[in-house]
C-alpha cells in the first residue's frame, strides 16, 4: 500500500472493528483518540486508484508527464479532481520523475574581431575607486 498516513494503523483497526464487531465508529475513535472526521476522510482516499492511473499514464507517455501534465491528465479523462500536490506526492513515493530534453544552445558564441567600436571614446581600463 502506498501511504504515509501518520495513523493508518488506527484507522485500519477501527475499519476491523466495525465491519466485523459492529462498534460504533465514534466509540472507537474516542478509545484510540483519533477525530471521527479525520477517520472519515482516510477511508474515503483512493490511493491505490490513482496510483495505477499514475502508472498507466506514465508508461502510456514513456516517462514524459510530470506531475502538472499528470494531474491534468488524470482530471481529465477520468473525470475527477485530484490536487496537484497529491499526485505530486505519490509520484515521489513511487519514484517517477518526467524525463526532460537537453536545452540547446540560443547563444553564438562572439570573437574579439567583432567587438564594437569604442565611438564614445571610454576607458575601460582605468580602475576607478568607489
Amino acid at each position: 500500500m502506498v501511504s504515509e498516513v501518520r495513523n493508518e494503523d488506527k484507522y485500519l483497526a477501527i475499519k476491523y472493528m466495525n465491519k466485523a464487531e459492529n462498534y460504533p465508529v465514534q466509540k472507537l475513535c474516542a478509545v484510540v483518540h483519533v477525530a471521527r472526521s479525520a477517520y472519515y476522510k482516510w477511508l474515503n482516499r483512493i490511493n491505490e486508484q490513482l496510483v495505477e492511473w499514475i502508472k498507466q499514464h506514465y508508461e502510456e507517455c514513456n516517462g514524459i508527464l510530470g506531475y502538472r501534465q499528470m494531474t491534468a491528465v488524470i482530471n481529465r479523462e477520468h473525470d475527477v479532481h485530484y490536487n496537484k500536490k497529491r499526485i505530486y506526492r505519490l509520484m515521489n513515493i513511487l519514484h517517477l520523475k518526467s524525463v526532460t530534453r537537453i536545452k540547446k544552445k540560443t547563444y553564438i558564441p562572439s570573437t574579439p574581431q567583432i567587438t564594437a567600436e569604442n565611438i564614445l571614446n571610454r576607458d575601460f581600463h582605468a580602475v576607478k575607486p568607489n
